[in-house]
Order: C-alpha cells, then structure tokens, then sequence
C-alpha cells in the first residue's frame, strides 16, 4: 500500500497523476503553512492572496479543489467561487473564516461550497476534510485500491475485468470495458466524441462518430438501468460520467 509521508494512504486523481489543489488567503504565512501539508500529501499545490491572483492561478491549474478564504483584499470567498466554477464547475471548495456565525455556513453552502471550516483551525482538520471531499467527489482514489477505479457506487477492477454497481456485477463487451474505464479515469470530466474515438478506438473512423453514441447507449443500459443515471450528454460538448447524489 502507498502511503503519504504523514501515513495516510496515497491519494490522486483517477489516472493517477497528483491531486491539484489551489490555496487562496491573503495570510502569506498561513498560506504558506497550508500549502506545505498538503504538499505533504503529495498533491501539486499553488497559492494566491486575492481573488485576481486565484482566477489566474485557477486557469493555469485547473485545480481539483479550492482552499478559499471568506476575507480576500479586492473580494470575499463567495464571489470569487462563482468566477471560479466558470473556470472549473467541478471543483471541490472548502471554505476557510474567522466568522463562526449560521448564516455565514449558510451563506458559503448557498454560494457552491463544499465544506467549511472556522480559523483556528488544525492543519489534520484541513487535510482529511479535503480528502474526504474529492472522495466523495470521485475526484480521487486511494492507491491502495489499486487496480480499482471508483467512482460513486461504480467499481472497476482493471485486472480482472470486473464491473460492479451497487454490488451488481455488470457484464461487458472488451469495448463497452475500454470506454467505461476512460470515463471512470476522467469522472466529472466532459469528453467529446473525437476523445473518446481517440482513446478507446486508437485510431481514426473517418468522421464515424456514431459509433460512440452506439456504445454509449450500449453502457447507459447496463450501468444506469433502473438506477439514478451517472453517463450523462452535454450537448454540442460529449459526454460525462458523474457520482450519483447520495
């Protein structure tokens, strides 16, 4: 089993790769402190103090998650996350305040925050709650898993070939397994058919991108019948595999 150098198990995201998470507060020294737990974890970290700074470093990093402080110098936390799910609308936020009040927790979920924490507060504290976010987010994986990609109730076993939902083994074709895999390694993550024809067919089909429709209607069958649907299409864009909500 991976582990971090504080013990916990390695996590990243589902292809593998380091986590990448962006820390915005205008404390340069909390910032910084921040910044070096969570590179402990093994994850690719950048800061920024104001809201100008996070929207470029954002766009540059395209972070799977945001440490967000409420009080920024040229705006506040709630603001800058609007801006920033026009960068990145899946991005997974955690909301640092001194302001321990209802409405402000309020206020933070209302604005697309994922969680919340009050100043002070411990660095383990930080850590394991955005652990827990991009889990449930199906953001990240932990390298014990692995061969297994998860994602929400979706398990896959990439060495034995298997495909659980809900504990229901779901049989494949080698194709509908390929294309599964590659949404399951991009979860929340649009991909468009000239993608998808690229990774999973290898090669080029001459304009034929119906046959990713095909497949895809092939899947939805077996993965989202008679269950919560997790393949979704965004029109004009692809396709997306997301967690269903709990």
């Amino acid at each position: 089993m991976n582990t971090t150098r504080s013990g916990r198990p390695a996590l990243t995201r589902p292809d593998g790769t380091p986590l990448r998470v962006l820390v915005v507060d205008d404390d340069p020294d909390l910032a910084e402190v921040l910044s070096g737990a969570l590179r402990y974890e093994g994850w690719r970290i950048r800061t920024a103090g104001d809201g100008v700074a996070a929207l470029a470093a954002a766009r540059e990093l395209m972070p799977d998650a945001v440490v967000l402080d409420v009080m920024l110098p040229d705006t506040d936390g709630f603001r800058l996350l609007s801006s920033l799910h026009t960068v990145k609308p899946d991005v997974c936020v955690l909301f640092l305040t001194a302001r321990d009040a209802v409405e402000d927790r309020i206020a933070g979920i209302t604005a697309g925050g994922d969680d919340y924490v009050t100043k002070p507060f411990s660095l383990e504290e930080v850590v394991a709650r955005l652990r827990g976010l991009l889990r449930r987010a199906g953001m990240a994986r932990q390298q014990e898993d692995g061969p297994r990609l998860i994602v929400g109730d979706l398990v896959m076993d990439e060495e034995a070939h298997e495909v659980t939902r809900t504990g229901e083994l779901i049989e494949l074709s080698p194709t509908e397994f390929e294309l599964l895999r590659f949404l399951m390694r991009n979860p929340r993550r649009v991909l468009s058919k000239t993608q998808i024809l690229d990774r999973v067919w290898s090669y080029d089909f001459g304009g034929r991108a119906h046959v990713v429709e095909l497949y895809i209607s092939y899947l939805r069958k077996k993965v989202d019948a008679g269950r919560a649907p997790m393949i979704h299409t965004v029109r004009g864009a692809g396709y997306v595999l997301k967690p269903t909500a709990s």
